[in-house]
């Protein structure tokens, strides 16, 4: 057995470059970015009114006008217009241009208009007050998001203020989602008292699924023949392998034997930890990769978001997503193996507090909804107490 700090750095070393493609600009949430977006005019481009009112030299106000005729109106999306008169002003709508020769907007409800003239109620108007600077929030030609980022909802309409209709994201691993085991049925089909349905894959696939990654889904029978006819296919197809069962010590465990026999080179097959003892990781010389889950669904959900997200972030050079939080319930583990604790979060007096998740074993499907993420507690301690900090990998 290797230790988990081993095992992670070994998965990290076969982390691979994507190239860039470039996609529409709709199609890349949830991608990578892989291009700088630059503000290609200022941002904002002119001085904005950031409230419906007057627009007015403020001198004029200090010179104690207090009743100003209204010249003009400045609605938004119309071209930039001009008091020519001082002591006049021009009603404006949020988002419009500050007419030149105004440098103030006062709004609405420090105002009464009749016959055309607007009453000041206010003791004081300064110079841009509810005005929103040109270029404050960024200049012309800076960068205003870096490559490397998840692309989410506020980047879309970032990089559509600026033009781009089209983005350049990394490309996405091409990969098979194998379930093993002849308990296995289908979703659709009713399950014997002998079986039951597949769950893991369609777990995996939708964790890809939330990675951008629409993965392919296969059901391996537990037969050396059958096993070796799919996979010699699917190495030509996919540049990355993973597998739910079929890896521990049991007798019709072949995946490993047959994995060997088609080529893989296995980088590991034990790790010192729990959930997730037999964890499986190998590489062809095509450079196809393959993970070989343990078949409990918590084992399979620990490991993919441990081990396969470290490779896949890692690849396309994001970091992982983590937080710190104290431990919320004293938690004793003999063994002297990394002990991966499932928790739920939640807030008290401004710190987050990691609760582990009771569950019985890891088959404990249910209880894993409950989880947020999950913390890896040391293999060289024993007793682990409430309010001790801790990292948490967050699902």
């Amino acid at each position: 057995m290797i230790a988990v700090s081993e095992a992670l750095q070994l998965v990290n070393d076969q982390a691979q470059s994507f190239p860039p493609e470039e996609i529409d600009l709709l199609q890349s949430v949830g991608r990578i970015l892989a291009q700088p977006v630059i503000a290609d005019r200022d941002f904002p481009p002119f001085h904005r009114a950031t409230m419906d009112g007057i627009a007015v030299n403020s001198a004029a106000f200090q010179n104690g006008i207090r009743q100003f005729p209204i010249e003009d109106i400045q609605p938004a999306g119309h071209p930039q217009k001009q008091l020519y008169n001082p002591d006049k002003c021009i009603e404006i709508m949020t988002g419009a241009m500050l007419p030149i020769g105004t440098d103030a907007v006062i709004r609405y409800e420090d105002i009464e208009i009749a016959e055309q003239v607007a009453q000041v109620n206010l003791d004081a108007v300064t110079p841009y007050q509810n005005v929103h600077l040109q270029g404050t929030d960024e200049k012309a030609e800076q960068i205003l998001v870096k490559p490397g980022v998840k692309i989410t909802p506020a980047i879309i309409a970032i990089m559509a203020s600026v033009g781009l209709s089209r983005v350049k994201v990394y490309c996405l691993p091409r990969i098979a989602v194998c379930a093993t085991g002849d308990e296995l049925v289908p979703v659709t089909q009713q399950p014997k008292p002998h079986q039951i349905r597949q769950s893991n894959s369609y777990m995996l696939l939708a964790a890809l699924q939330e990675e951008g990654i629409k993965a392919t889904g296969y059901h391996l029978p537990d037969e050396p023949m059958g096993m070796t006819t799919q996979l010699s296919t699917m190495l030509q197809q996919y540049d990355v392998l993973l597998f739910s069962g079929a890896v521990s010590k049991g007798k019709f465990d072949y995946l490993p034997q047959v994995l060997q026999q088609l080529g893989m080179q296995t980088v590991f097959h034990s790790i010192a930890q729990k959930p997730g003892k037999p964890l499986l990781f190998g590489k062809f010389k095509s450079g196809v990769l393959a993970f070989g889950f343990p078949g409990n669904p918590v084992s399979t959900w620990v490991c993919f978001q441990l081990y396969f997200k470290a490779w896949l972030y890692s690849s396309l050079r994001v970091p992982l997503s983590t937080i710190k939080a104290e431990l919320g319930k004293s938690t004793t583990f003999k063994p002297a193996l990394t002990y991966h604790v499932l928790v739920r979060l939640s807030s008290q007096e401004n710190k987050i507090i990691a609760t582990p998740v009771d569950t019985s074993t890891s088959g404990d499907m249910v209880n894993l909804m409950q989880a947020e993420g999950f913390i890896s507690l040391p293999a060289e301690q024993i007793q682990f107490e409430v309010g001790q900090i801790f990292n948490v990998q967050l699902f």
